[in-house]
This record gives C-alpha cells, sequence and structure tokens, in this order.
C-alpha cells in the first residue's frame, strides 16, 4: 500500500484511543503553562482531530473525532479555549477560508491567543442583515472599512471580528456583501460598551472608521459573503442550549486552574444567559418554597414548561448530529425559536409564582435578584442570534418549502434601496 493510500485510510476506534492514550503518557503535565500546554496540544492535532491534518488536526470523521476528544476529557486534560472563535469563527473559516487563512488563524483560535467577535448587526439593520451599510474599499492588497455595528458581545477583548462589509452598492443586497477577518487592535476601530436594562454591559458598539484589513483575510468569495455569514448564522443558533466549548476538566493543577481562570473570565459576559433563557429550573424549586405547588392551575403551567423544554433538548440533538456531520440546516432554527418560547413561557411562569416578589431585586429579594433580572432579560431571547420572526422564515421556506417572503429591494441594486443610511464610494 503506498503511502498516500495510508493516509487516505481511517483509523480504528482502538487505534485512534491507544494513539491518544501514547500521546497523553508522554505529553499531558497538570503543572505545564496553560500556553504551553495548548501550544503542544494543538500543534499535536489531538486539539481539534476532526480538522484536517495540515490546518492542525488529525482529519478524523465525526465519531472518531468525538471519541479522541472524550478520551482527552476523560484523562483529565485541558482542551482548546472556549469561545465564539473555536464555535463560530472556526468552523466557518473551514467552510470558506482559503488554505493559507485557515493556516493562518486556526491555530491562534484553538489555542486562545486570538479571541473573535462578531461583526454583523447594524443600529438600522438587525433582523434585515442584507441590508448594512458598512462598506469597504479596495486600496491595493487592503479594504477600507467605514461603518457602524453594534450589539457585538466581546469586541472589547477580541483579536479578530467576523465582519460583513458592503463591497459592491451596484447589486442587489444580498450579492454585494463581503466577509472578512479584521484584526481589532488597530487605528480606526473604537469600542464603546452599552448599558442593558438588566444593568450589565454585556454588548458593544464598534464604529469603524477607515479600518483596514488585509486582502488575504477576505472569507469566501469576494461579494459572496452571504453564503458564509449564513454557515456562521447556522452554528450559532445551535449554541441556543449550549456553552461556547468545553469547560476545563475539574481536578487540581496549574494547567486546569489558568484554563478555569480563563473561561471564567471569557464567560463572566454571559453569566445573565441562564437568566435571559427564562431560568425554568427554578420555577418549581420556587413555587414549593413559596407554597405554591399545590395549586392546580400553576401546576399545569409547570407542566407545560417542562414540556417545551423535553421537545426542545430533543431538537437540539437532532441539530447537534447535523453540525456535527457538518451539515447545519434549519434544525437550529427550530431550537432558537423553542429557545424563546421555553424563556416567555418560564417568565410569565415566575410572575404567577411570586407575584409582585418578582419585580424586587437587591437584598432580601427573591433568588437574590434572579427573578426580577429574568423579567427584564428574556425579550433578549427572542432578538439574539435571529428573530423569531426571521427563524419562522427560515423554517417556512427551507423546512415547509412555501414561497418566500416578499421583498421589494431584494432585486434592485442596494445604492437604489430607501435606507437611513448609505454606503459611499
Amino acid at each position: 500500500m503506498s503511502a498516500a493510500a495510508r493516509l487516505d485510510q481511517q483509523p480504528s476506534a482502538e487505534e485512534v484511543l491507544a494513539e491518544v492514550r501514547d500521546w497523553l503518557a508522554v505529553t499531558w503535565d497538570p503543572e505545564r503553562p496553560l500556553d504551553e500546554w495548548r501550544a503542544l496540544l494543538v500543534d499535536s492535532g489531538w486539539g481539534c482531530p476532526g480538522w484536517p491534518r495540515d490546518r492542525y488536526g488529525r482529519g478524523l470523521p465525526p465519531d472518531l473525532a468525538r471519541l479522541a476528544t472524550d478520551e482527552l476529557r476523560a484523562a483529565g486534560a485541558v482542551g482548546p479555549a472556549v469561545g465564539v472563535g473555536m464555535s463560530l469563527a472556526a468552523p466557518t473559516l473551514l467552510e470558506h477560508g482559503s488554505l493559507e487563512l485557515q493556516r493562518v488563524l486556526l491555530r491562534g483560535i484553538a489555542t486562545g491567543q486570538d479571541p473573535w467577535c462578531q461583526l454583523f448587526s447594524e443600529p438600522s439593520n438587525g433582523s434585515d442583515l442584507a441590508g448594512l451599510t458598512t462598506h469597504a474599499r479596495r486600496d491595493g492588497d487592503e479594504w477600507v472599512v467605514t461603518g457602524q455595528k453594534v450589539w457585538t458581545t466581546g469586541a472589547h477583548h477580541a483579536a479578530y471580528g467576523m465582519l460583513l462589509a458592503r463591497t459592491d452598492p451596484d447589486v442587489p443586497k444580498h450579492h454585494g456583501i463581503s466577509f472578512f477577518a479584521l484584526p481589532m487592535h488597530q487605528p480606526g476601530v473604537e469600542v464603546r460598551p452599552l448599558r442593558q436594562m438588566n444593568g450589565r454591559s454585556s454588548f458593544n458598539e464598534v464604529f469603524l472608521d477607515e479600518a483596514c484589513v488585509p486582502h488575504a483575510n477576505l472569507v469566501g468569495d469576494l461579494h459572496g459573503g452571504w453564503a458564509v455569514a449564513r454557515t456562521t448564522l447556522s452554528h450559532e443558533r445551535g449554541l441556543a442550549a449550549g456553552l461556547f466549548g468545553a469547560l476545563p476538566s475539574a481536578g487540581g493543577g496549574r494547567t486546569r486552574e489558568q484554563a478555569a481562570a480563563e473561561a471564567a473570565a471569557y464567560l463572566k459576559t454571559y453569566e445573565w444567559y441562564p437568566q435571559r433563557a427564562g431560568r425554568p429550573d427554578l420555577v418549581a424549586p420556587l413555587a414549593r418554597r413559596l407554597g405554591r405547588s399545590g395549586d392546580p392551575v400553576l401546576r399545569q403551567e409547570v407542566a407545560a414548561l417542562h414540556a417545551l423544554q423535553w421537545a426542545a433538548q430533543r431538537t437540539a440533538q437532532r441539530a447537534s448530529v447535523q453540525r456535527k456531520a457538518g451539515r447545519p440546516g434549519p434544525e437550529g432554527s427550530l431550537g432558537k425559536l423553542h429557545s424563546s418560547a421555553i424563556a416567555r413561557a418560564a417568565a410569565t411562569t415566575h410572575t404567577h409564582v411570586a407575584g409582585a416578589h418578582a419585580m424586587l431585586d437587591g437584598p432580601g429579594s427573591l433568588e437574590g435578584g434572579i427573578v426580577a433580572e429574568v423579567l427584564v432579560s428574556v425579550p433578549g431571547q427572542s432578538i439574539a442570534g435571529g428573530t423569531d420572526e426571521i427563524q419562522h422564515d427560515i423554517i417556512g421556506e427551507r423546512v415547509l418549502g412555501l414561497p418566500k417572503e416578499p421583498s421589494v429591494d431584494a432585486a434592485i441594486p442596494f445604492r437604489d434601496v430607501r435606507t437611513n443610511r448609505r454606503p459611499t464610494r
């Protein structure tokens, strides 16, 4: 058998497990500095075993890649960094990025050296994402970008942003958008925090004033960014029921402690997300504690809420299987709608359980103010990651086969579309 044929032949599960264990026995040391361990892990290919061999992976199919990852965690070893870099940027780059761009950017994502953020939404173009007006003009080997983005989580510490910018206003709006990997640490990029009604500042607005991005950082085809963005959004909608990667294993040692601190710092931005999701887990215990668990009407509400959760879990499992097989689809939209329905139902049930006390915050309030935070956070669940209305459109068109939503501006040059913001050239 030739060397090329041996490379193409997939190993057995036993061979994968044996190789992982042998590598861990020689390499894993819980007292290594985290950056040193992650460099070894990523360069070995075992950190992201499903990635191609020449791009920091092992080229394993999904089932064997999961087996290798599970073995890594069973040994207590720290995995790749958590964050939207691993969950959104990496799969988008792997599907649409050039070979050279993948080699340049994927390593920093997996090691955690380069955090990412998502520069999609704009003040006047949220649900109508294709109506964005941030624009980029070519200047030699660079693109010069001007515009504004909003609701950008993590922009204050990101090294790169997944940027959508209009590169051709003379074609219909979906056809003149390009997707770039924008370096965030440069003149012309200003990040300002936004204060939310729950008192937190998880999001930012980002102002781009002639910021530069190399042409080599174009992801996908020029003016073909809409197809790239759909890949990112499909993966984003799959995050509704989970975190942004696997959290570090429990246990002692310098590596685990540093990884846990890194993950905690990153996830602090998202610590209110359980409240945005409605905290249905608190409903029944709170009803029992307040003596409301015998109320027959309330019991029906709680039962209906649990039924919604079970249905959502099954949908999430189907969506996970599709994503791992490299086929993200409308299951993510179904899961997103489920999460919105659960959040609203939980908030309503919380008010029926707690009454006026649900509005109280501060010392002595119910669950330390968590119930009050649920009520002001839940509206965001129906907006983040694509509004419920957009998810209904996707399901209607891609699952039910209904006609596309009527549009008055999808077929005309974007320059002629009436909008309160205009791209300039």
